[in-house]
């Protein structure tokens, strides 16, 4: 079910065209997956120069004004766990990974009192290129849908993937080539087996898979194996229906 769904998201991105476009789809995937509202922060670097960014989000005004108003982006303490994380992290989770301020546990209570309360925040980190989030959130009064979180880490890394992909930094490079050998032992990883399981698949040793999915980490620019797998089934280099009809095979 899930890789259906991710499946579709991803076949709708590659059809947006601009940053309202990716606005719209991301509105309706955070409804679907139970989440009351979204944000997405992307932010570019050019050389050793910032560039124009993109932030996208459906937050209540209330907040949104709030925000800005007292930039509260340089004290966030979301975006701080994410300097911690290359993961998708639940907010129930920021004490266990940042010490949290005073300052800190004011800002998230003004942030329920304006109508956002627990979130899920997916971060990616791609050194001198770009630095983003993909935040799903629901009001006060909600719990998390604990049971689609796997599925907010794919969505929200798809997200921002399309994202850096509308921006200008992307447009004029090309896409990490892969050998033949990292390919498969990307696919076999997708499709949800070890480096070990992979290695006897192939009938390689366990440290060559490593190595491989390393190297292709490093490539990619991606520090897990999620990020990996969700910017290659983006830039085409593998297919869902390879994973998908694998699983209904297998």
């Amino acid at each position: 079910m899930y890789a259906y769904f991710a499946e579709e998201f991803a076949t709708e991105l590659i059809n947006v065209q601009s940053d309202t476009e990716l606005s719209g789809a991301l509105a309706e995937v955070s409804q679907r997956l139970g989440f009351d509202h979204f944000a997405l922060s992307l932010e570019l670097r050019s050389g050793s120069r910032e560039a124009p960014g993109l932030l996208l989000h459906d937050y209540p005004d209330e907040w949104a004004k709030v925000y800005v108003a007292f930039d509260l982006a340089g004290q966030d303490p979301v975006r701080r766990a994410c300097d911690k994380s290359f993961i998708g992290f639940a907010w129930d989770m920021l004490e266990e990974m940042i010490p949290l301020t005073r300052g800190d546990r004011q800002m998230l209570t003004v942030g329920k009192e304006c109508g956002i309360g627990d979130g899920y925040t997916v971060p990616r980190h791609l050194p001198g290129l770009a630095r983003g989030t993909c935040t799903f959130a629901v009001c006060p009064d909600r719990d998390l849908p604990r049971c689609r979180l796997a599925l907010a880490e794919i969505v929200g890394t798809l997200a921002l993937s399309c994202a850096l992909a509308l921006g200008p930094s992307r447009r004029t490079e090309t896409v990490p080539v892969l050998s033949d050998r990292q390919r498969e032992c990307l696919l076999w990883t997708a499709r949800g087996k070890t480096a070990a399981e992979t290695a006897i698949i192939l009938g390689i040793g366990t440290e060559t898979v490593i190595q491989h999915l390393k190297m292709a980490r490093e490539r990619y620019q991606v520090h897990c194996k999620q990020s990996l797998v969700v910017a290659a089934l983006f830039d085409g280099l593998i297919g869902f229906a390879d994973i998908i009809r694998w699983r209904d095979t297998g």
